[in-house]
Parts: C-alpha cells; sequence; structure tokens
C-alpha cells in the first residue's frame, strides 16, 4: 500500500498523480507499486511540489513499525530518527 498526500500544491502535479494513483479525498492518493515505481513517483512529486506545496508519502514495509515515510516542502512536521523508529517532530513556527 501506497499513500501520498500533497497539499497547495500545482494542478499539473495532482493530474500527475492521478494517472499512477486513486484520488479518494482532495489531495490523498492511494495505490501499491513496487520501490521501483513508488520511487519514480516521488521523483515526480519532489519535481512538481511548487514553492508552497508538501507533500507525504507513506509505505508499507516489514519493520517494527509496519510502514516507512518521507516528505518534502513547508510543512512544519519532519521526522526524525528516534532509536530506530521515525517519529515526527514539529519545526518552531
Amino acid at each position: 500500500m501506497l499513500v501520498v498526500v500533497v497539499t497547495n500544491v500545482p494542478p499539473r502535479l495532482r493530474g500527475r498523480l492521478a494517472a499512477w494513483l486513486v484520488e479518494i479525498r482532495a489531495g490523498v492518493y492511494v495505490g501499491s507499486y513496487s520501490r521501483r515505481t513508488r520511487e519514480m513517483i516521488w521523483e515526480q512529486v519532489l519535481l512538481g511540489l511548487g514553492p508552497e506545496g508538501d507533500a507525504v508519502m507513506v509505505w508499507h514495509v516489514p519493520n517494527d513499525q509496519g510502514y516507512e515515510f518521507r516528505t518534502a516542502g513547508h510543512n512544519r512536521r519532519m521526522p526524525v530518527d528516534f532509536d530506530g523508529l521515525k517519529l515526527v517532530a514539529f519545526r518552531p513556527e
């Protein structure tokens, strides 16, 4: 399972994501792809993000948490590693 959530992105990126994934809610895309395709989708997200956009991608992996994620753009939340677990920290405003 793969989930991509985007906010404040150009319509062109939303259209590109809709070509590969199902938009189940505004800015929320889901699908099931291989690692290689997932990385290609993330590259497209990074290229099309725009100056004000932000994105997060979450996918299933066989680790203690059961998932992995990446973030990009202007968001107060940022991933941090805490003893092998990936958690989310808030940047100060």
